[in-house]
C-alpha cells in the first residue's frame, strides 16, 4: 500500500468513526449536555460536518459533562495564556516559511532558449 493510499484508509476510518460518533450524539448525546437544545431538531444537521472531524473532542467532552467533572463556571472562560505567545509565533512562522520559500525558488534552467510569443492571426468574421 502506498503512502497515499494509507492516509485515505486512515481519514476514511476517521471519518466513519466521526459518523458514528455524529449519529449518536446528535440523537442522545445533545439532549443530555444542553437543555436548550432539547426539541430543536432543525439545526442538528449543521452540526455534523464539525462533529465528523472534531469527535475526540466531542466524546471528551461529553465524558466530562456525563462525569460530573465538568467545571461550568469555567465553561464560557477562554483559555488566555497562550495568546500572547501564539500572537507572537504566527507572524514569526508566517515570515519564516515566506523566507524559507523565497530561498528555496527554482531558477530557469540554463540551457532553454526562449522564444517570443506572436499573437493569433486575426480571423475575419
Amino acid at each position: 500500500m502506498t503512502e497515499a493510499g494509507l492516509i485515505l484508509e486512515l481519514l476514511r476510518g476517521w471519518g466513519m468513526v466521526g459518523a458514528l460518533v455524529a449519529a449518536v450524539f446528535l440523537t442522545v448525546g445533545l439532549d443530555r449536555i444542553d437543555a436548550d437544545a432539547r426539541g430543536a431538531y432543525i439545526f442538528r444537521p449543521l452540526l455534523i460536518p464539525g462533529v465528523l472531524v472534531i469527535w475526540p473532542l466531542v466524546l471528551w467532552r461529553w465524558y466530562l459533562y456525563e462525569t460530573g467533572t465538568e467545571r461550568w463556571e469555567n465553561r464560557y472562560d477562554p483559555p488566555r495564556k497562550a495568546h500572547f505567545t501564539v500572537g507572537w509565533l504566527m507572524p514569526i512562522g508566517i515570515c519564516l516559511i515566506i523566507l524559507a520559500g523565497l530561498s528555496v525558488r527554482q531558477t530557469a534552467p540554463t540551457d532553454f532558449e526562449p522564444i517570443q510569443l506572436s499573437a493569433p492571426p486575426e480571423t475575419a468574421q
